[in-house]
């Protein structure tokens, strides 16, 4: 018989505490009972989406 061989799963998660404006949760609840992906998932592509798309202009 085989052995059954698991191997340490790479941690690339942090757990951060951020403060969102109610209306702003109750959105992402809904989206996310209406799509079956969690609310932290959600956030998560949000926020990848945010920084690929992310144009920064100097005031100069």
């Amino acid at each position: 018989m085989e052995k059954f061989i698991i191997t340490p799963k790479e941690d690339r998660t942090v757990t951060m505490t951020i403060r969102i404006d109610r209306v702003l949760q109750e959105k992402y609840n809904k989206l996310s009972a209406k799509t079956n992906h969690s609310r932290n998932e959600l956030i998560n592509r949000a926020l990848q989406y945010a920084l690929d798309n992310m144009e920064i202009h100097d005031e100069k």
